[in-house]
């Protein structure tokens, strides 16, 4: 089976990117994208058949921030007519499932509908000087029209998480949707022992909340000394999120005790997660999230909000916490500070969920089904 797939974009080393990877080093397939930076996505990116769309000439008007990638990402999809020969394309990240306007047989893999226009658009919205809304509603009410003629016509749809397979349904009526939980290399994670720090790895945006974390870390520090919370992920050069990550900054130096690692190289987080006491996470309704997984398969305890995937992936007093606000999250830090031993069984209890639940030995037996089907429903519909 010849498979093309199509992402948003490859600038960054997300859960997202690393199920892409995994997918196109599978099935041996290449990949359209918008937007390729081979110097802060996944390394073994360089070495495969990377194709990127050339950006739209309306969003060079437009500084570089999230107007110009929407415009120059939606709008190369939408009008892309694919030319080399396939059998299925597997679309990611929206608007990457575009590609679909102008050609049949696509399965989208949805990691999350367009959040910007569907279930974050009034947080957006109220973030927008008053000026600016109208513009923002305008746009935002077009691109809906656009996604939903769009996911009318694509073939068969998979999801990360049953949180996002609920947006599908609501936003798309697609009740035909199906939950299909990314996997993760289980044999790559160590616990390499407890050095006394909290870590949370997650690119620096608000709404993944580090700020949050470093409320409940300061509550913690009130109880319990001796330990740090470091802070890894991805800083853009959107001045949305530099603006974000310089605050964070900011933040990290009153409270103390806390380090910042920006843009760490996967083997640096690999490294950073094998020697924390318990890993954080903390995103506003996270459509999926690999973290939590990824802490699992490390054999360390998971303290996440109570909202979104997580609530998918942990379970709660087994292989970690979901807790409802940061008073919470700072008792849950104490808990396991304290008790090493009740962490290392909820260490053991992960990784045995992980074997069980999140392999790619699982995942691809079910994708294949997922690919054969679309190929069925294409040629019925081309004959």
């Amino acid at each position: 089976m010849k498979l093309v797939m199509t992402q948003s974009n490859l600038t960054l080393m997300g859960g997202a990117e690393r199920i892409v990877l995994k997918i196109a080093q599978h099935y041996d397939a290449p990949i359209y994208t918008a937007e390729f930076n081979k110097e802060t996505t996944f390394p073994e990116f360089k070495d495969m058949n990377i194709n990127v769309i050339s950006k739209n000439k309306f969003s060079k008007l437009l500084p570089y921030g999230r107007a110009s990638q929407g415009l120059d990402y939606g709008l190369s999809f939408y009008g892309f007519k694919m030319m080399e020969d396939y059998d299925v394309i597997n679309a990611h990240i929206a608007p990457s499932h575009w590609i679909r306007n102008k050609n049949p047989g696509v399965l989208w893999y949805c990691h999350t509908p367009l959040r910007e226009v569907w279930d974050m658009y009034k947080y957006r919205m109220s973030l927008r000087k008053i000026h600016h809304r109208p513009i923002y509603m305008a746009g935002a009410r077009a691109i809906r029209v656009m996604d939903r003629s769009v996911v009318k016509k694509i073939e068969v749809i998979l999801t990360n998480s049953a949180n996002t397979r609920s947006r599908v349904v609501k936003y798309f009526g697609r009740e035909d949707a199906e939950v299909l939980n990314g996997g993760v290399e289980y044999e790559r994670y160590r616990d390499n022992g407890d050095d006394r720090y909290f870590f949370y790895p997650s690119r620096f945006s608000p709404n993944k909340r580090q700020l949050y974390v470093i409320d409940a870390f300061k509550m913690f520090k009130r109880k319990k000394k001796g330990y740090k919370l470091i802070l890894g992920g991805a800083v853009s050069n959107d001045k949305y999120y530099r603006e974000y990550y310089e605050k964070t900054i900011e933040e990290a130096k009153k409270v103390g005790d806390i380090q910042i690692v920006a843009n760490p190289t996967d083997k640096k987080q690999l490294d950073l997660i094998s020697r924390a006491t318990a890993i954080m996470y903390a995103p506003v309704n996270e459509d999926y999230g690999l973290i939590p997984v990824e802490s699992m398969a490390s054999r360390k305890p998971i303290i996440s909000v109570n909202e979104g995937g997580p609530k998918d992936t942990i379970d709660n007093g087994k292989t970690g916490f979901l807790v409802n606000n940061e008073s919470e999250m700072a008792d849950r830090m104490l808990y396991v500070a304290e008790h090493p031993a009740i962490s290392k069984q909820m260490g053991r209890r992960g990784i045995a969920t992980v074997k069980k639940k999140y392999t790619w030995d699982r995942f691809f037996e079910v994708f294949d089904k997922k690919l054969a089907k679309t190929v069925k429903i294409r040629d019925e519909y081309e004959s």
